[in-house]
């Protein structure tokens, strides 16, 4: 298990893993993690009361400046992960996620880091949060 630290928030997600998304040997193509922390990323987003589009519409958008992740046993095909989500820090226009993915069983499978920077769409310069996010986090 992951070792405990304050988070901004967590956010649990659950998705199976495809067919489609396996090698010969039934397990899950490690390109795929990527799209699973993203998922969760996304549904932390949403759940905290903003989407990735709204932040688009405010004009702000979310590169990944930085991607580590770190293998422990192989995902299989049909498998139901839990991928779970931490926001750990907000520091000027970065902002950290921390990323578990559990199978059905409770088995760590991996774990990550990203951070995204926000970036001003029209200047492509990084920018604060937008205040109405920032905002969010004191509710």
């Amino acid at each position: 298990m992951r070792e405990e630290t304050e988070s901004l928030l967590t956010k649990s997600t659950k998705l199976r893993v495809r067919y489609g998304e396996t090698d010969q040997m039934g397990y899950c193509y490690y390109g795929n993690y990527a799209q699973y922390f993203e998922v969760g990323r996304v549904e932390a987003l949403r759940s905290l009361g903003m989407s990735y589009r709204e932040l688009e519409n405010m004009g702000v958008m979310l590169p990944v400046s930085d991607y580590h992740v770190k293998y422990k046993v192989p995902a299989k095909y049909d498998d139901e992960l839990r991928i779970v989500t931490h926001i750990k820090s907000i520091a000027g226009a970065r902002i950290t996620f921390d990323y578990e993915i559990y199978n059905e069983t409770d088995r760590l499978i991996a774990t990550a880091t990203t951070t995204l920077v926000f970036v001003d769409k029209t200047s492509m310069r990084p920018s604060k949060p937008p205040s109405a996010f920032m905002a969010l986090f004191d509710e």
